[in-house]
């Protein structure tokens, strides 16, 4: 009786798991047996389709797929021009084979070969003890036997494409020989998947199940005329994996740029904005920097083809050209002549501390207290690697308060990057032509283990704030790089990952939230 009622559980599971086959599933079923590229051709469907088909039937226990990987090496782009035409080496012999002698100057030309190919060469042929190099001549030392036959290189170029874990001694040592060289190899690595059929996967086979109509779907057609009435419904097994959605959201760098923002304004901050492109007056002049700075040469900055005229308000840059010349509140300025078609420049700004300077110009002495930032992108002329881009979003701020000192500076920024993320944060004495006394801002990097530079912060001189305020009050600025701040947050190690918008990467990555 309980062998009875078994096989009668038996039988339902069967049926069950029949009914719940998706016609792909029914089409693969027979073929389970046979390689995935012979089920593509016998189903006339697509690896895709195939392969979604064994994931369903593997969550149904009628298959289980284990998964290998295995290297195959392919010939590349130059290794296939080279089987056609020959290795610049078997080129350069083929010459020296004729000629014996050949001088250095006319050979490459001869042999019809690039000059880094001629190079190879005759590397190549150096260290198999095949050719001589003496008084710019190429000589053939190898016998005719030798220099005909074919080179193990040759061999293996026309053996590929074969599996990495299956080559040869020789094969191997030839590998070695070419890999180095530009494109003749291409190493790819390929996923196998492994079908083993259940106990149950056989029996449905036996079974030679076939598609008995059972709908999917119900259409608003199906609805209206009743059509579905006395049909059967295919089962769905609904705990099945299903592709996941990558549904459309913001750039994770502009998430931080607006996170960002939320921490300035809960602050009590109002944003300050403004254009790319600035003329030197506002980006570097009114922030008194002098016009022979190394940070106004073209290996800093990036510079625009064109002028703009100063400022309409003449009092204002006049003051900005006497704190340049002879300057202000008992400085003694830069001792120059200041040049204003140097200040008509148009620059892509190096930091948004143009905005500063230009938000103080039109502030009111009544409007104060008052504190602005600005989150925007800057350009520099640097050279790229993992922590520095030749664009860069910088977060800017100021503070004008008759009452502000050096503490409440350290105090904002601490605060700030609190909010953003970091307990760790240093700050060392520094220089900037725009302020006194000045800091470097430095935070923890936890993936490289140092200290990872973010900008520079400090109280404006009275140069700055003079010519543009009208009189000197105290002015907390700051203007440290926000995208190595991204960095920390996200595990990114290298700067240029910000901006290659690597879809998966983007897909994957975590919303900016705090």
């Amino acid at each position: 009786m309980e062998n009875g009622d078994t096989q009668k559980g038996t039988s339902k599971k069967i049926e069950r798991v029949a009914e719940s086959l998706n016609p792909h599933e029914l089409k693969i079923l027979p073929y389970l047996e046979e390689q995935i590229v012979d089920i593509c051709k016998k189903t006339n469907l697509d690896k895709v389709s195939v392969l979604r088909a064994l994931e369903y039937l593997q969550n149904k226990e009628i298959v289980k797929l284990s998964y290998k990987k295995k290297k195959i090496i392919e010939i590349g782009v130059n290794g296939a021009l080279y089987k056609k035409k020959g290795l610049p080496e078997r080129r350069l012999l083929n010459l020296l084979n004729e000629k014996r002698i050949a001088a250095l100057q006319d050979a490459q030309k001869q042999a019809s070969l690039t000059e880094n190919e001629f190079k190879a060469a005759i590397g190549v042929l150096k260290k198999k003890a095949m050719i001589e190099l003496k008084k710019e001549k190429l000589i053939l030392s190898a016998d005719k036997f030798e220099t005909t036959k074919k080179m193990l290189e040759e061999i293996f170029l026309d053996s590929l494409p074969l599996e990495y874990d299956s080559l040869t001694d020789e094969q191997r040592f030839a590998l070695k020989l070419l890999e180095n060289r530009k494109n003749i190899l291409e190493i790819k690595e390929e996923s196998l998947i492994e079908v083993q059929i259940t106990e149950l996967g056989k029996k449905l086979m036996k079974l030679k199940i076939k598609d008995g109509g059972m709908l999917e779907q119900i259409t608003p057609e199906m609805i209206r005329d009743d059509s579905w009435r006395g049909k059967k419904f295919r089962r769905y097994d609904i705990t099945s994996p299903v592709p996941s959605i990558a549904g459309g959201k913001r750039h994770f760098v502009n998430q931080a740029c607006d996170y960002a923002r939320k921490v300035w304004t809960e602050m009590g901050f109002q944003e300050m904005s403004g254009d790319y492109i600035q003329n030197s007056f506002w980006n570097f002049d009114a922030l008194f920097t002098a016009q022979d700075h190394p940070v106004r040469e073209m290996q800093d900055t990036f510079f625009i083809d064109k002028n703009l005229e100063l400022p309409e308000n003449k009092k204002l840059v006049k003051a900005v050209r006497e704190a340049h010349e002879t300057g202000v509140a008992g400085s003694s300025g830069w001792k120059y002549k200041w040049d204003e078609e140097k200040a008509k420049k148009l620059v892509l700004r190096t930091h948004t501390t143009c905005l500063s300077a230009q938000t103080l110009a039109n502030l009111k002495i009544s409007e104060l207290p008052a504190k602005f930032f600005a989150v925007g992108k800057c350009f520099r002329n640097e050279t790229v690697d993992w922590k520095h881009g030749f664009e860069f979003n910088q977060t800017e701020g100021i503070v004008i308060d008759k009452n502000a000192n050096f503490r409440h500076l350290l105090g904002y920024l601490k605060e700030f990057f609190k909010k953003m993320g970091f307990e760790k944060i240093r700050f060392r004495p520094a220089y900037f032509p725009y302020t006194e006394p000045s800091v470097e801002i430095d935070v923890w990097h936890l993936e490289k283990k140092e200290w990872l530079e973010l900008g520079g912060a400090g109280i404006f001189r009275p140069e700055v704030v003079i010519p543009l305020l009208g009189e000197n009050i105290p002015v907390l600025a700051w203007g440290p790089g926000l995208d190595r701040t991204l960095m920390n947050y996200y595990g990114i190690k290298d700067l240029r990952e910000l901006y290659k918008n690597d879809i998966t990467q983007l897909r994957k990555i975590k919303w900016w939230m705090k």
